[in-house]
């Protein structure tokens, strides 16, 4: 315990823990603003026999609603009211014993920026950078090692730390806004202090430190105002489902419930059918979502009430905190319906216009629409999670790319499974990609094909939803395809001293990299403010001849998106298309910036797909 105090008093939390026989280890959130939709706060309060004391608060706007006590004597939970006319400042809490004043804290209330719950969120109109911050830059190498931290640096093990952090996406803030991205979505930067396998970032081990190894709360927030002042939002990686196996609860772990299987570890079954199955037996249904994924990932039990209001506060905090533009929710069928039901509802009621995506990893869309806001459930469930990832889509981009065009073969699964939008209450909500930290890198599952990965970057961009990049896409990342995370996770070149290839300057780039992101690079600076490709509907034609063609298109804008998988040069007749193509005698090629007359066969150059502004 003394161990962790130190740890804590390194990080100059809002709270001053007096020297007393009852010492206060943990007090969390760690700050409260005032002034918020829903006046309920809950302290959690953590210290040696602490469940004995009495707070008492006396600070005007704040009321002290009753205190709970689980069967661990180490911690207590305080409920309060803080009215809207509460004032800013500095709140003491005394606990007392007996009537005497045995300890107290000073926690702090805060005012809230100017139009904070009203803030703007992410949407079609945005590109989403995704970035594995360890893989991505180390802007500060001191930090690349920190005292009681236990998984070391070692960039030669691909599952190790590599020391990319908070600085090194900073300094490369100008890149990732020169290549047309909006948004920033960082996988989880708050610590994960696992003895291996850390750098990943989803077994947290605190909920409200960043990791010392990527900076600390404040570059955080520094990072966040820094990204806003170049037109770009960040998007938190947030995980409800799970902790890592150090997490510091699991040292005193607050109640007999506070983990599923808390006696004894079981395994998920990974089986996401479950949630819907109308004929699943329920230990199935159990095991899904109350097993955890490895012994190192215990699983949280969100129907106790004090997991689930500590999971919600901390949702809000790092919003309110970080000036957050939006959440991705981790896992998200894994964890407790009910509970993902209610955290999703406070969240948009505190905040209108958040989004919130959430990842349900499974390539069926009657499984990922389940979760959606506005689907009519069977069973009457109601998630209210505005945006999910489409990995239905992403699922079956590198077959639907490699394979032959032949009958029930290719871009005609592309087209069927975009058909399939009607399963869903918002299509323009869904998060489309090529790949992510979690699959193998798309241009090597399209057999490192230039022309190829060119198509599905189009597609991406145009497609209907959110169209996120994973890093190092843009310059032809490779990894093996079967699952090897470190590899998929690889660095980014130039984000170390000493790189002899660096995207960010073009230094040393093969011309087939440098081609591939200049390519990015002017279709995304296009795609801003198109409102065809932002916000206008989607019409696509059934795929005939290895070509697949759709319009973007709203009462002021249209496009025309020509997704070519012919092998030879082609040309594609264009009277099909009158319907959309209308009166409109020409239109303009975005990539190649080139005239391209509608009154003649459209010329295909093999395996070259286009994109007509018209």
């Amino acid at each position: 315990m003394k161990k962790i105090l130190i740890l804590l008093s390194t990080f100059a939390l809002p709270f001053n823990v007096s020297a007393a026989p009852y010492e206060i280890q943990h007090l969390e959130p760690l700050s409260w603003w005032v002034g918020m939709k829903h006046p309920e706060l809950q302290l959690m309060v953590h210290g040696e026999n602490i469940a004995e004391l009495t707070p008492q608060i006396d600070y005007a706007g704040v009321k002290l609603v009753n205190i709970e006590r689980t069967d661990n004597k180490n911690y207590l939970f305080i409920n309060l009211l803080v009215a809207a006319d509460a004032k800013p400042g500095s709140m003491e809490i005394l606990f007392n014993r007996d009537g005497k004043r045995v300890t107290k804290a000073s926690y702090k209330l805060e005012a809230r920026r100017s139009g904070s719950a009203q803030r703007p969120s992410f949407s079609a109109k945005d590109v989403v950078y995704l970035i594995t911050p360890d893989r991505f830059a180390n802007g500060n190498p001191d930090n690349d090692s920190q005292p009681g931290m236990l998984d070391k640096v070692d960039r030669s093990n691909p599952v190790s730390r590599h020391g990319g952090d908070i600085k090194g996406i900073q300094q490369q803030l100008d890149y990732i806004a020169d290549m047309g991205f909006t948004m920033i979505w960082p996988t989880p930067l708050l610590e994960n202090n696992q003895p291996e396998y850390s750098y990943h970032g989803y077994a947290l081990t605190d909920y409200y430190r960043i990791d010392s190894r990527f900076g600390s709360n404040q570059e955080y927030k520094n990072f966040v105002a820094a990204a806003n002042k170049k037109g770009m939002g960040v998007i938190q990686d947030i995980v409800l489902n799970h902790i890592g196996s150090s997490h510091w609860w699991m040292r005193d772990l607050p109640a007999a419930d506070w983990l599923n299987y808390q006696d004894k570890a079981v395994m998920t079954n990974n089986q996401h059918t479950t949630i819907q199955d109308i004929h699943v037996a329920p230990e199935d249904k159990k095991r899904f979502a109350d097993g955890w994924f490895v012994e190192s990932m215990p699983d949280l039990n969100q129907r106790n009430p004090l997991v689930a209001r500590y999971l919600l506060q901390n949702s809000i905090w790092w919003i309110e905190y970080a000036n957050l533009s939006g959440v991705r929710e981790d896992t998200y069928a894994y964890t407790d319906a009910a509970f993902l039901s209610t955290w999703t509802h406070y969240l948009t009621a505190e905040y209108p216009n958040l989004n919130i995506v959430g990842e349900e990893m499974n390539g069926n869309p009657h499984i990922v629409s389940y979760w959606q806001k506005g689907v009519k459930n069977r069973d009457g469930y109601e998630s209210g999670l505005p945006a999910l990832m489409d990995f239905p889509v992403v699922d079956i981009l590198s077959p639907v790319f490699t394979s032959d065009e032949t009958s029930g073969q290719g871009l005609i699964k592309l087209y069927e499974m975009i058909a399939s939008d009607f399963v869903y209450a918002d299509p323009m909500n869904l998060m489309v990609f090529p790949d992510n930290h979690d699959l193998s890198r798309i241009y090597s599952r399209l057999n490192e094909n230039l022309d190829l990965l060119k198509s599905v970057m189009l597609f991406t961009a145009t497609t209907r939803g959110i169209p996120q990049y994973y890093y190092g896409t843009e310059i032809l990342a490779k990894s093996p395809i079967i699952r090897d995370d470190g590899l998929r996770r690889s660095d980014m070149p130039g984000g170390w001293k000493g790189d002899k290839v660096n995207a960010f300057t073009g230094k040393g780039l093969t011309a087939r990299q440098a081609d591939a992101q200049q390519y990015l690079k002017t279709l995304l600076n296009w795609r801003k403010g198109n409102s065809a490709i932002t916000s206008g509907k989607l019409q696509h034609y059934i795929p005939q001849d290895g070509v697949y063609v759709y319009f973007r298109y709203d009462d002021a804008k249209s496009v025309m998106v020509v997704i070519n998988k012919n092998a030879t040069d082609t040309e594609l007749d264009l009277t099909r298309f009158q319907d959309r193509i209308k009166s409109k005698t020409q239109g303009r090629d975005i990539i190649a910036g080139q005239t391209v007359d509608l009154n003649a066969p459209l010329k295909l150059k093999a395996m070259t797909s286009r994109v007509i502004d018209l």
